[in-house]
C-alpha cells in the first residue's frame, strides 16, 4: 500500500509539473518561488487538567471490564502547595450526553454490586505531589426491559461529599444498564502509574481478581 501511495504521489507531481507555466527568465527551473515551511506536528496527548482552587486534580486511570462488571480507577493529585487530607469516599455524579443529571444511587463500598471493595476509609494526608486513588464500580446489566438504560456521558467528582465537584474526562460512557447503581471504594494512598499514560487493567486500584458471578 505504501508503494502504491508513493507511486500515486510521484505521478501527481509529474502531472502538476507538466501543467505548470514555463519559468520566467532569471528563475531556476523546477524551483518554487518560496521555500515550503514544515507543518508543525499536532499533539494527540490530552491536555492535563488544571489544578483546582483547593489544590487538587482528579483524573481517570482507565476502566477494567469483566462479565458485565466495570471498574474505573480515579486518581487525585495534590497539585497545591500544602498538605491535603482525605478520609472517606469520592462523591461522583453523572450527566447524559445533553448535560442533564442522571438519577444514580451511589453506594459507598459497593457491596450490593460486588465484593472486594469494602475496606473502610482511612485518614490519608497527601503532601504536594503525592496521590491517592479510588475506584468506581458498576454493572452493565438490564434487569427490566421497560426501564431505559442509563449511559453517563459526563462524570463529575467531589473528593468528599460536601466539597467542590470537578469534571473528569472520560474515555467512554459509564454504561449502568438500568440498575442505576454506582459503587465507590474509599480513597487510599497511590504510588502506581500516573494518569498521564494509558494504564493497564492491572494498574487499577483495589481491583478484585474475579467478579462475584452470584451478584
Amino acid at each position: 500500500m505504501r508503494t502504491a501511495a508513493r507511486f500515486g504521489a510521484l505521478a501527481g507531481i509529474g502531472v502538476l509539473a507538466a501543467c505548470a507555466p514555463a519559468p520566467t527568465p532569471g528563475s531556476a527551473p523546477g524551483l518554487p518561488a518560496t521555500p515550503a515551511r514544515p507543518t508543525p506536528a499536532v499533539s494527540t496527548s490530552p491536555p492535563t487538567p488544571a489544578c483546582s482552587p483547593e489544590g487538587i486534580r482528579i483524573t481517570e486511570l482507565g476502566v477494567d471490564a469483566a462479565m458485565g462488571l466495570r471498574a474505573m480507577g480515579l486518581e487525585l493529585v495534590n497539585c497545591g502547595d500544602r498538605p491535603y487530607e482525605l478520609r472517606g469516599y469520592p462523591a461522583p455524579s453523572l450527566r447524559d450526553a445533553d448535560g442533564n443529571p442522571l438519577t444514580v444511587q451511589v453506594i459507598p463500598g459497593a457491596r450490593p454490586i460486588t465484593a472486594g471493595f469494602d475496606q473502610p476509609p482511612t485518614r490519608v494526608v497527601l503532601r504536594p505531589g503525592e496521590r491517592a486513588a479510588a475506584a468506581l464500580l458498576w454493572r452493565n446489566l438490564v434487569t427490566d426491559p421497560t426501564v431505559v438504560a442509563s449511559n453517563g456521558a459526563h462524570l463529575d467528582v467531589a473528593p468528599l461529599r460536601g466539597r467542590p465537584t470537578y469534571p473528569v474526562e472520560l474515555d467512554g460512557p459509564i454504561d449502568l444498564g438500568n440498575t442505576g447503581r454506582l459503587g465507590v471504594s474509599a480513597w487510599k494512598r497511590y504510588d502506581g502509574p500516573s494518569a498521564t499514560k494509558p494504564p493497564a487493567p492491572s494498574d487499577l486500584p483495589s481491583l478484585p481478581p474475579t467478579p462475584d458471578s452470584r451478584l
